[in-house]
């Protein structure tokens, strides 16, 4: 078995996960953070830990089966902790860890944009349709 050189080394990590190649775990990564109820959880939880029922009153339109899911898909990322307090109800937070908290630039970044950009982006939807009928 041939040695690698230290270069070859890290041009070797460099290429190891490339979201453009079908079977690169950060393809599923990738996929897992555009989906549109993680980034939405995500960014509740941006302020800090929140209830399941709170998160759930701050999502507009998530189902409890789709919070359920996305909380358990960021828990098994890594990205979020879930801490339960035994009491009567038991009470359950969530909470970002610090490699989601590394996340959120990136994802309050992507909100702040669509609610900056909505008029441009719906003019532009408009003028699509538009043509499209009388094209």
């Amino acid at each position: 078995m041939a040695t690698m050189s230290a270069a070859q080394r890290r041009e070797k990590a460099k290429t190891a996960y490339n979201a453009f190649v079908a079977q690169c775990p950060t393809r599923q990564l990738f996929a897992t953070i555009s989906d549109k109820w993680i980034g939405l959880v995500l960014a509740a939880l941006a302020d800090g830990s929140h209830r399941y029922g709170e998160l759930g009153a701050t999502v507009a339109g998530i189902s409890q089966k789709m919070l359920t899911q996305t909380l358990r898909t960021l828990e098994r990322d890594g990205l979020v902790t879930r801490t339960v307090t035994p009491s009567v109800p038991v009470r359950v937070d969530y909470q970002l860890t610090p490699l989601g908290e590394s996340l959120m630039p990136v994802i309050l970044a992507i909100k702040d944009w669509a609610e900056t950009h909505m008029d441009e982006v719906l003019a532009a939807r408009d003028g699509y349709d538009e043509q499209r009928t009388t094209s």
